[in-house]
């Protein structure tokens, strides 16, 4: 994952959620879900100073889980 992700770059991995997506209303919820998690996340003071805005950060890891599974299974 890039720290600092151009316009670009977030247009393609949104683009690759939907397009991946049997459901692009769902995905479209998941990714809302993610940024309020981590919204809170950076309130709660968990997060280090974040680079990304809540919804851009929710766009990259979504799409990093979707392109690369074997990182979820620990």
């Amino acid at each position: 994952m890039s720290l600092h992700p151009n316009a670009n770059d977030l247009a393609q991995r949104a683009e690759s959620l939907i397009a991946k997506s049997s459901n692009r209303y769902l995905t479209t919820v998941r990714v809302a879900f993610r940024a309020k998690q981590r919204r809170f996340d950076d309130f709660d003071g968990l997060l280090e100073e974040a680079p990304l805005k809540p919804v851009q950060r929710a766009i990259v890891e979504l799409s990093d889980e979707q392109d690369q599974p074997a990182l979820l299974a620990g």
